[in-house]
């Protein structure tokens, strides 16, 4: 087995980030949010396929997938050639793209709940347009969400006590706990008449947390509950969208949200998102204002029309959902041999995954970071993510580079 890698030029370029850019690397790209104990580069080079490089050139096998974004590879030639067409024409002009009117009759015809759909940049801004058009719908203002549950950095989702988060950021949302229809009831019994939405991703996929998947019946009793109240369902699909069914994941849960929220995967690492709901919300649609100045750009509506005709024709959900079973049936055999349980929650195209050992997340983190330094991106706060472009030789390099940094972690606890 290799040594592992060094990170000298990208430990150089973060000292002097940190002098021009806050944290030197903001949001969740911030090595603070992994363990910051030398496992992890910080700059990416390139990548291709299923595989980047950092600045020091040291090659990952990449799991998290630009933190989903990237569903059929890095540099894809479809979807990047389909960009470069556009772009050649047009890209953000004074006035909207021909390409837009295609993607939305697509995505109308893709998914059959949807009458509608427009764009934007943001999974945050989908979730805040789902809310404004349920507000403008209903004449209400509170929302009901998941303990626990994330729909974007906007000031009403992020967690209480962060920086420049105010009390009155969520006087108006109301959270209780996943598959506890009872709770929903009982919210619903006090405050009926003032919740204009009640908003979830199809299962639960918090951070540091195992996921957890619908109990049954469970979409049944919420969607029958929300009819009898009026109160309108936003389907988060931001995250796991067209890695569970490309007809949206509601569908593969048995339900029929009002309005669902894409981005991620949509335009394999464009920046786009989506929104698309039924006929009952086209009017109030159509009076809301939100906007950007990039919006319109026509060059990752080209992309996305691009990855989600290649997803459709090549059946790509299935196709990662086995392949995610493939990997992580393997990492799970491994540690099992080696007396270590490792733990595998929520879909296999996009899992939760952590070990069970008496020094916690420790042990965890340990083993993904030396993972990292072998060249096996993989982190240990959030879901892991496979994408079509991961094929045989990714999965057996993979379950060696796994192997190989378990054996080593075991040795230093």
């Amino acid at each position: 087995m290799s040594q592992t890698y060094q990170y000298n030029r990208s430990q150089a370029l973060f000292e002097r980030a940190q002098k021009v850019i806050p944290n030197g690397i903001p949001g969740h790209f911030n090595p603070v949010v992994q363990k910051p104990d030398g496992s992890y580069p910080f700059y990416a080079q390139r990548a291709k396929g299923a595989r980047f490089w950092d600045v020091d050139g040291n090659e990952y096998i990449d799991f998290m997938c630009a933190y989903g974004p990237m569903i059929l590879g890095y540099n894809n030639p479809i979807v990047e050639s389909a960009v470069r067409e556009q772009v050649q024409q047009s890209d953000t002009c004074t006035l909207a793209p021909s390409v837009m009117v295609e993607l939305a009759e697509f995505l109308v015809e893709l998914i059959p709940m949807a009458d509608w759909a427009f764009f934007a940049k943001n999974g945050a801004d989908a979730t805040n347009m789902a809310v404004f058009i349920a507000r403008a719908a209903t004449g209400r203002r509170k929302v009901i969400g998941i303990e626990g549950g994330y729909h974007g950095s906007s000031p009403w989702m992020q967690a209480a006590g962060r920086a420049g988060i105010t009390a009155e950021d969520h006087a108006e949302i109301i959270r209780i706990p996943w598959n506890d229809v009872s709770a929903l009831e009982s919210v619903l019994q006090e405050h009926g008449n003032e919740v204009a939405a009640f908003i979830a991703s199809p299962y639960h996929h918090p951070v540091y947390q195992d996921n957890e998947m619908p109990a049954e019946g469970y979409w049944q009793s919420v969607q029958a509950l929300l009819r009898k109240h009026s109160v309108v369902s936003i389907c988060d699909d931001v995250r796991c969208g067209f890695r569970i069914d490309m007809r949206g994941s509601h569908e593969f849960f048995g339900y029929t949200p009002d309005i669902s929220c894409y981005c991620k995967a949509i335009a394999n690492g464009h920046p786009l998102s989506a929104i698309v709901g039924s006929d009952a919300f086209r009017k109030e649609a159509s009076t809301i204002f939100q906007t950007g100045s990039f919006w319109y750009s026509a060059g990752p509506m080209a992309a996305a029309l691009a990855t989600l005709k290649e997803l459709q024709q090549n059946n790509g959900p299935e196709k990662i959902i086995k392949t995610g079973a493939k990997v992580f049936d393997g990492f799970q055999s491994i540690a099992e041999q080696a007396g270590v349980t490792l733990k595998v929650t929520g879909m296999t195209s996009m899992p939760y995954v952590r070990t069970e050992h008496e020094a916690g997340i420790e042990f965890h983190q340990a083993l993904c970071g030396e993972c990292t330094r072998r060249g096996l991106f993989l982190t240990s706060h959030h879901n892991l993510f496979v994408s079509a472009a991961h094929g045989d030789e990714e999965i057996d390099r993979s379950h060696e580079i796994f192997k190989a940094a378990l054996e080593t972690v075991i040795a230093g606890f």
